[in-house]
């Protein structure tokens, strides 16, 4: 009888799915069929759970959470549940930046060297020139993501940082190539501090945060685990859905830990759709808002699944695009086990934002155009099962080459050289000391990092001076690690975490 049910249902979901698309009531998508489209969603891309508003005219058309708060509990999501928010802070950054000069306090184009004496990049020239403009649309010359591996949940202050970023060797000439820097923004959130005398949080919270009404919003991570109506991290982990512990990232806070909920953020979404109003109330000057949606660099050509094709910019804390004759001001978030959306049509006073409790999905991207598709009356095109597939494919993909990595240390290939001779301290210029040491299972080798303390890698042979890294923190992945030998000793090792955290491998050299 339970197996016949089990059909019966099977078959049921498969009807479901193959009708939703033609029963999709596109005039009325915000109203008759998203909480069939997000829900459904929520399934099959395995998210515990997600909060959606949509603002319009200075009113909220929808506010609603979905799912649950953490997997395997029956808490659910409303609309005043935290969740992090990841780079949807550089917003906040950017704007309380252009708040200040706005009120004369600052110019955007002024030297960072006029408020940290102290700031240098490897290119001395970029560094001594560099402006406040250039720390916020990420175009110092840095690669995507580049020295993040290093700061990253890192045990660095944040001026420690700052210093690291002048031992990076920027992939590109400054400013002729755009490569998002999460350590620019934090560094922009050091000059609040210095113009102002109050850390970057404070001046956050008492400027923006409680003139609009944001009462439960968070400025810091470390705040987070004490609240009571929060979304638990989770993430894909060999294929299994998992919880994971809330990343702490306060020492790159300007660039991406604020904690907020739909209800906070409809506040400074309708805010900035309304040129900085609350009511009668200026509370972000108007020309602070346009600053921020200057254009001031080229990311490159996106194609969208519409067949629309265009070119996306970078503002100030907001990429920006021309879609369907329409401006669309927008941003993406993620850090360890969320990823969220910010997105604003300022002609047609239209706002949206999506969270989510997993960071291995793209409904908060699908559901963004979705939405947008629905009031300019586009085609139906259900991007989020588009981008399933997809995401699918690479996912078979990826665990395909990890087998194989897997089977390779199942051979029991054995180094050439004696384990004990990899063992021993390691230096990288930019990330500083790692050492390895022998222990755990099979007396494999483990690496430890000095700037993370709790977080350890395991490796194991697989033949030619090559191993298979298993990082202890799921979010920094898997890798293959290979060593150089000379004369029979080791002299380095590349190291490489996963693309979530940064693309770009680290070079260490063995010192002892």
């Amino acid at each position: 009888m339970r197996k016949i049910a089990k059909l019966l249902s099977i078959c049921s979901i498969l009807l479901t799915n193959s009708l939703f698309a033609q029963n999709i009531n596109r005039t009325g998508f915000i109203k008759d069929s998203i909480d069939a489209y997000v829900n459904r969603a929520l399934t099959n891309w395995r998210i515990p759970g997600a909060a959606v508003c949509i603002v319009k005219d200075g009113k909220v058309i929808l506010m609603k959470g979905y799912g649950v708060k953490e997997l395997g509990l029956n808490n659910k999501v409303d609309e005043r549940t935290l969740f992090m928010i990841g780079s949807n802070t550089k917003a906040f950054t950017a704007t309380a930046l252009a708040m200040l000069q706005a009120g004369h306090k600052l110019s955007l184009d002024d030297k960072v060297t006029k408020y940290i004496p102290s700031f240098k990049l490897d290119n001395k020239l970029a560094g001594d020139d560099a402006r406040l403009r250039d720390l916020l649309c990420h175009r110092l010359g840095f690669g995507t993501f580049q020295g993040d591996f290093t700061y990253w949940t890192s045990d660095l202050s944040r001026e420690q940082i700052v210093e690291k970023m002048g031992h990076v060797k920027a992939q590109y000439a400054f400013r002729s190539k755009w490569g998002y820097t999460n350590a620019a923004f934090l560094t922009a959130g050091q000059i609040i501090t210095s113009v102002t005398q109050r850390s970057w949080e404070s001046y956050i919270k008492d400027n923006i945060f409680a003139p609009l009404g944001m009462g439960s919003t968070l400025a810091l991570t470390k705040d987070f685990n004490m609240q009571l109506n929060k979304a638990a991290a989770h993430t894909l982990y060999d294929g299994r859905l998992i919880t994971i512990p809330f990343a702490q990232l306060d020492n790159l806070a300007p660039a991406g830990a604020i904690c907020s909920s739909v209800n906070d953020m409809s506040k400074w979404v309708m805010a900035l759709l309304d040129n900085g109003k609350v009511g009668p109330r200026q509370v972000i000057p108007a020309e602070a808002i346009a600053a921020t949606r200057q254009p001031q660099d080229i990311v490159g050509d996106v194609h969208h699944l519409s067949g629309i094709t265009n070119v996306e910019m970078y503002g100030l804390g907001f990429f920006l695009q021309d879609y369907a004759s329409h401006r669309i001001v927008m941003h993406d978030g993620g850090v360890n086990g969320y990823v969220t959306s910010v997105t604003l049509v300022p002609d047609q006073r239209l706002g949206i934002i999506i969270l989510t409790n997993t960071d291995q999905n793209d409904l908060y991207d699908a559901l963004r155009w979705e939405v947008l598709d629905a009031y300019f009356k586009m085609p139906y095109r259900n991007y989020s099962d588009a981008s399933l597939a997809k995401y699918k494919n690479q996912a078979n993909i990826d665990q395909a080459a990890d087998r194989k990595l897997r089977d390779s240390v199942a051979l029991n290939l054995r180094p050439p050289i004696s384990l004990s001779a990899y063992t021993g301290r390691y230096f990288n210029d930019l990330y500083g000391n790692m050492t390895i040491d022998q222990g755990g299972e099979n007396n494999d080798l483990q690496v430890h990092f000095e700037h993370h303390p709790k977080m350890f890698a395991h490796l194991q042979s697989i033949g030619n001076n090559r191993f298979y890294a298993t990082f202890s923190d799921p979010e920094f992945g898997k890798a293959v690690f290979p060593f150089t030998i000379q004369n029979g000793q080791v002299t380095s090792v590349r190291v490489k975490v996963s693309d979530f955290i940064e693309y770009t491998p680290y070079d260490f050299k063995k010192v002892q």
